[in-house]
């Protein structure tokens, strides 16, 4: 059974979008890898577009909410049930449902694991083997991009840029709390651990991975944050 899902998703998801990268890096000018990426990754999140907007409206709105659910908790904060009662009827009265952001996640985090597996493995040789009859053979494929920038290796700069710009889009999301005096600080306190500890950890993760995974993280946050831009200007 397992080997059934595994082969289901490499030939669903993995081949199509390693197919599609080797497209990219044929016939975009320079054969330049790197710009391959930043194709693929676009093209994708173009397609998940309105997914993603419905899902950052559903987080803006959360974010929102965050004071009078914090009032809720502390009103309530020796009856669960009470609690649950009061959080349920406030997500009814503002026509929110909480889980409603991370469907468009669950949806996509198969695809999202095909383009990490494209990004690290694609580079191989014996990949080429997966390629469609009509796809040219790139022979051996140049892993630089813009000719100095080898995304085979892991690269600290981009690593660090890709949590960087996560920082800036989840200082963007985050919801702009006033502690209130005698209030409890354990949400803000939670709150700007996550704001921090999100950056770090992309930065640890990505720093020893291929390059190419790191810029793919670049450009998708980067992306993100200008859709979060349009979408909060838009709703504001």
């Amino acid at each position: 059974m397992f080997e059934f899902f595994v082969n289901a998703f490499n030939l669903i998801l993995y081949q199509p979008l390693f197919n599609a990268l080797i497209l990219l890096y044929e016939y975009l000018p320079g054969h330049d890898f790197g710009l391959a990426v930043i194709f693929l990754t676009v093209a994708m999140r173009m397609i998940f577009y309105p997914l993603m907007v419905q899902s950052i409206k559903s987080q803006k709105a959360l974010s929102e909410l965050q004071p009078k659910i914090q009032e809720i908790q502390k009103k309530y904060k020796d009856d669960r049930e009470k609690q649950a009662k009061a959080m349920i009827e406030i997500y009814q009265k503002e026509k929110i449902n909480p889980f409603s952001g991370c469907l468009p996640l669950f949806i996509q985090l198969p695809i999202l694991i095909a383009l990490y597996r494209v990004f690290w493995q694609g580079l191989q040789p014996e990949q080429l083997f997966l390629l469609y009859s009509f796809v040219p053979h790139p022979g051996v494929i140049n892993p630089t991009f813009f000719g100095f920038l080898n995304l085979s290796q892991p690269s600290l700069v981009l690593a660090l840029l890709a949590g960087i710009s996560q920082f800036f889009q989840t200082k963007m999301i985050s919801p702009k709390i006033k502690q209130k005096k005698g209030g409890s600080q354990f949400s803000e306190m939670f709150q700007k651990q996550m704001l921090y500890f999100f950056p770090i950890f992309t930065v640890f993760i990505l720093w020893r991975l291929p390059a190419a995974l790191s810029l793919y993280w670049l450009v998708t946050t980067l992306f993100s944050i200008f859709q979060q831009y349009l979408v909060f200007k838009k709703y504001a």
